[in-house]
C-alpha cells in the first residue's frame, strides 16, 4: 500500500494574521484589512482604485534575523522564512544551530539531501531592484506626472541611488526566496523556486506533493511567498492602470467582494507567505507528529489563450480539475468544500463559477478566501491551501466577505457553521494562462 502524503505543520503571515491562530481567526470573523495606499505614492502617480490590504509592520529581530541578515535579504524571502519558521514548529522539527556567526541551523531529519523547498512567487525580489534604483525628473516631477497636457514632455533619466545594496542582486534574484530558506536551515535537497505569477504557491505544493509521491523526497518545505510594496507604488500602479483592482465606493471595507454582481476587481495584497510541511504518513507516524490532513491529488495545465485573460470557455481549468480528480481517484459528487481562485475580477470570476455549475452543481460549499486576505499574487495559493487544511480540521470555513448579490446560484458560504468537509478542492489560475488545483483531503 502507497504512503500518504500528509500535511505536519503550517505557517503564516498576511494582512489578515501572523501566524495561524490569528489568521484562521480573522477569516472566521471576516476581518479583512483594507486601508488607502501610503500617501506618498499620490506624489506620483493618480490612481483608479488607490485601495490595498498592507501587512503590519513586522519585527524581524523578534523571529531572530540578525542584523546583516535582514540587509542581505530581500522581504519576500524573509517573509518564507517567517512562515516556514512556524511550519517546522508545528511539525515537531527541531533545529539546532548549525553556523552562529550565519545564524544558520541545520534539522533534525535523517537525510537533508532526501529535503526539498519548492517555494511559489510570482516576482520574487522586485522590491529590491526597485529600491536600488532612482529615478530623476528633468522637469517640474508632481506637476508633470499629474498633468496629462506636460506628460509628453518629461525625459525621464535612471540613476542610482546615493546607496546601493552590495547584496542586491541575489536579493532581487526570483530564486533567492527558496534559496534563502534553503540556507537558513541546510537543506541540500532539490531547492526550487516556481515563478508562475498568481498559481505559483499552488504548483509549489503540488510539485512537492508529486516529488515525495514519486519517490524523490521524503519531506518537504512547500508553498508561497510575494512582497509587492516599493517606495514609488510603481508595483500597484501596474495592476491599477490595468483595471484589475477593486473601485472603492464610500466604504472601502466593502469593495472587495468575489462573486458578488457588484464586483469591480481585486484587493491587492502588501503580500505574505504561506508554508506547508508534507511528508510521508509512516515518516510522521514515526516521528510522532500530528498530521493535519493530507494532499490526495494534483495537477495542472496552460491556456495558450491569452498573457491576461482566462480562456472563455474554461476548457483547460476543467480539463485540470478531472485530472486532480483522477489522481486522487474521486469523483466530482466527492468534492464537499470548493476554495475558488475568486479574485473578484468581472471575466475570471464569471467563468470559474460556470465551470463550478457545470462540473459540480449545487453540493460543494464554495468560499474566496482573497475576500478576506485580498490577492497576494504568487502566495495566494499557499495561503488558500492552509485555509483548506485549517477548514478539514474544523470541518467549518470562512464566509464570502461581503457577497451580497451571487453572480450564480451556486452552495455560497455566508455564515460560520459546521460543516461536513471530507475533500476539498483549492485552485489557482494566473496571468500567462498557467491553472493549477490541489485536493486536499481530512485524515
Amino acid at each position: 500500500m502507497l504512503d500518504k502524503i500528509v500535511v505536519t505543520g503550517m505557517g503564516i503571515i498576511n494582512s489578515a494574521g501572523n501566524d495561524i491562530s490569528s489568521f484562521w481567526n480573522a477569516c472566521l470573523q471576516s476581518q479583512s484589512n483594507v486601508s488607502k495606499v501610503p500617501e506618498r505614492w499620490n506624489d506620483y502617480a493618480k490612481y483608479n482604485s488607490g485601495i490595498w490590504s498592507p501587512l503590519p509592520t513586522i519585527d524581524y529581530k523578534g523571529y531572530g534575523f540578525g542584523r546583516i541578515e535582514i540587509m542581505q535579504r530581500d522581504p519576500v524571502s524573509l517573509l518564507a522564512m517567517i512562515a516556514t519558521q512556524q511550519a517546522l514548529q508545528q511539525a515537531g522539527v527541531e533545529t539546532v544551530i548549525a553556523n552562529e556567526k550565519k545564524n544558520q541551523f541545520s534539522l533534525d531529519l535523517a537525510a537533508h539531501t532526501r529535503t526539498g523547498i519548492f517555494i511559489g512567487s510570482g516576482i520574487g525580489g522586485a522590491h529590491s531592484f526597485l529600491e536600488n534604483q532612482a529615478f530623476q525628473m528633468l522637469s517640474n516631477t508632481k506637476k508633470a506626472l499629474m498633468e496629462d497636457n506636460v506628460q509628453p514632455e518629461v525625459t525621464k533619466k535612471l540613476i542610482h541611488p546615493p546607496r546601493v545594496n552590495p547584496f542586491s542582486v541575489s536579493m532581487l534574484m526570483p530564486n533567492s526566496v527558496s534559496a534563502a530558506v534553503g540556507i537558513k536551515y541546510s537543506i541540500r535537497g532539490i531547492n526550487q523556486t516556481i515563478c508562475q505569477a498568481c498559481s505559483s504557491g499552488t504548483t509549489a505544493i503540488g510539485q512537492a506533493y508529486q516529488a515525495i509521491k514519486n519517490g524523490t523526497l521524503d519531506f518537504a518545505i512547500c508553498g508561497g511567498a510575494e512582497y509587492l510594496y516599493d517606495d514609488y507604488g510603481g508595483i500597484y500602479r501596474g495592476f491599477d492602470i490595468a483595471r484589475t483592482l477593486a473601485q472603492p465606493s464610500s466604504d472601502i471595507n466593502i469593495a472587495n467582494r468575489p462573486f458578488d454582481r457588484d464586483r469591480t476587481g481585486f484587493l491587492l495584497s502588501q503580500g505574505g507567505s504561506g508554508i506547508l510541511i508534507l511528508e510521508k504518513e509512516s515518516a510522521a507516524i514515526k516521528r510522532g507528529a500530528e498530521i493535519l490532513a493530507q494532499i490526495t491529488g494534483y495537477a495542472e495545465t496552460f491556456d495558450a489563450y491569452s498573457m491576461m485573460s482566462l480562456e472563455p470557455s474554461g476548457g483547460q481549468i476543467k480539463s485540470m480539475i478531472h485530472h486532480a480528480m483522477t489522481d486522487a481517484q474521486l469523483v466530482p459528487t466527492n468534492i464537499d468544500y470548493i476554495n475558488t481562485h475568486g479574485t473578484g475580477t468581472k471575466l475570471n470570476d464569471q467563468i470559474e463559477s460556470m465551470i463550478i455549475e457545470e462540473l459540480f452543481g449545487q453540493k460543494p460549499i464554495i468560499n474566496a478566501s482573497k475576500s478576506i486576505t485580498g490577492h497576494a499574487i504568487g502566495a495566494s495559493g499557499a495561503m488558500e491551501a492552509v485555509i483548506s487544511v485549517l477548514s478539514l480540521q474544523n470541518q467549518t470555513t470562512h464566509p464570502c466577505n461581503n457577497l451580497v448579490n451571487p453572480i450564480r446560484d451556486l452552495n455560497f458560504v455566508t455564515e460560520v457553521k459546521d460543516q461536513q468537509i471530507t475533500n476539498v478542492l483549492s485552485q489557482s489560475f494566473a496571468f500567462g494562462g498557467h491553472n493549477s488545483a490541489l485536493i486536499l483531503s481530512a485524515y
